[in-house]
């Protein structure tokens, strides 16, 4: 060190700075633990603002990441300040460690917020404007593609459209029939508990029976297929678009919603007024078990004073609520998986966004129909 060379006495005897013309060199040494107080690096500098700064290893007795914060602070300083920092006389294991926490904090998300709030307003409403006009541009693709089915129904994929019923009808089966049961079942039983205090036990067979084929049965079997078919329908459109096969189907000439889209929403169409009539009569019989079971209620009475209470309006009700259901978590699975993004997350991130349009058009729907059905008298 040169005669106008000094040393500072630093705050913390764990660093000594030594000011070697437009040099700092930072010299590191005693024994640095998470538990004890880190020293701040502002502090250290004492308002001095040097152009070179070098980290000297010294007499180092222990550290931990104490030392590894206290390095990247200082480097981040550096880098904020312009000023040439030199690691080079620190330990590999040490520099590859601040290496990957510089990595991370470069990844973190930055927030920005620079942008005022009538900005953020307009550059949301401008998202879901593109958004409404992409559903819409995919809805009149599909009708005209229906269009294009009534008039040339020779040229429409049936093996296709009975594949896909197979797999979303038969192999449905299962999980609706539990799904069915116990809903029938719960039903039965709160209703029995209102009933009892009347002295009216037989009237749970006109509100099961009613609740069941008005609501519940195609309501509960569409948010089974929305889980199940609209989130296959968008994974397997979501994969075919990231191994570029609808590309292949464009270049061909072959329009995807023909080929792909159409098959799937005649056949969700065409069995979801099949499940839910299954669904009505499986629920129908949880409710006759109950009865039977809690309210010695026999099969023969509760199947006639089913019959008293139900009538064909309210099965079309049903039947008309499940194909609508049917069309739309057909399309949401459809339109969602091929927006998908042309990657494994995208995929999935589609996948998700199916299961929460469906449900969401269902419940939409279902309030519009309580309306309309309530207008005309239904």
């Amino acid at each position: 060190m040169s005669a106008t060379d000094h040393v500072t006495s630093a705050p913390d005897n764990r660093v000594q700075m030594h000011a070697d013309g437009e040099w700092l060199l930072v010299e590191l040494q005693g024994a640095w633990r998470i538990t004890e107080t880190r020293p701040s690096w502002m502090s250290l500098l004492a308002g001095r603002d040097p152009v070179r700064v070098k980290l000297v290893w010294g007499k180092l007795e222990d550290w931990d990441s104490a030392l590894l914060l206290f390095v990247f602070e200082v480097k981040q300083w550096c880098r904020v300040k312009g000023v040439y920092c030199d690691l080079s006389d620190l330990p590999d294991a040490l520099q590859q460690l601040l290496r990957q926490l510089v990595v991370v904090n470069e990844t973190r998300m930055v927030v920005d917020r620079s942008r005022n709030f009538l900005t953020m307003v307009g550059l949301a409403a401008q998202d879901v404007w593109a958004k409404t006009k992409e559903i819409a541009t995919f809805v009149g693709e599909c009708v005209i593609s229906a269009t294009g089915l009534a008039k040339r129904p020779h040229k429409f994929r049936w093996r296709d459209c009975v594949d896909e019923m197979q797999q979303c009808g038969a192999m449905a089966l299962p999980i609706v029939s539990l799904i069915s049961l116990l809903t029938g079942l719960i039903m039965a039983y709160q209703s029995a508990v209102l009933m009892r205090q009347f002295g009216a036990d037989i009237y749970v067979a006109d509100a099961v029976g009613l609740v069941m084929v008005r609501e519940m049965g195609a309501m509960m079997t569409a948010i089974i297929l929305a889980g199940r078919t609209g989130a296959a329908f968008a994974a397997t459109l979501g994969n075919m678009k990231a191994g570029e096969e609808i590309d292949a189907l464009q270049t061909l000439g072959i329009r995807p919603v023909d080929f792909l889209v159409m098959p799937r929403l005649v056949a969700l169409g065409l069995m979801m007024p099949l499940l839910a009539l299954y669904a009505n009569g499986l629920g129908i019989l949880g409710g006759m078990a109950v009865s039977l079971g809690l309210l010695d209620i026999p099969p023969t009475a509760y199947w006639v004073e089913t019959q008293t209470a139900i009538d064909m309006s309210d099965i079309m009700t049903g039947l008309i609520k499940a194909s609508a259901f049917g069309v739309l978590v057909g399309l949401a699975g459809c339109h969602c998986g091929l927006r998908a993004e042309r990657s494994a997350a995208g995929v999935g991130r589609a996948t998700t966004s199916a299961v929460v349009m469906g449900l969401l058009l269902i419940i939409v729907s279902d309030a519009v129909f309580a309306v309309t059905f309530n207008i005309f008298g239904w």
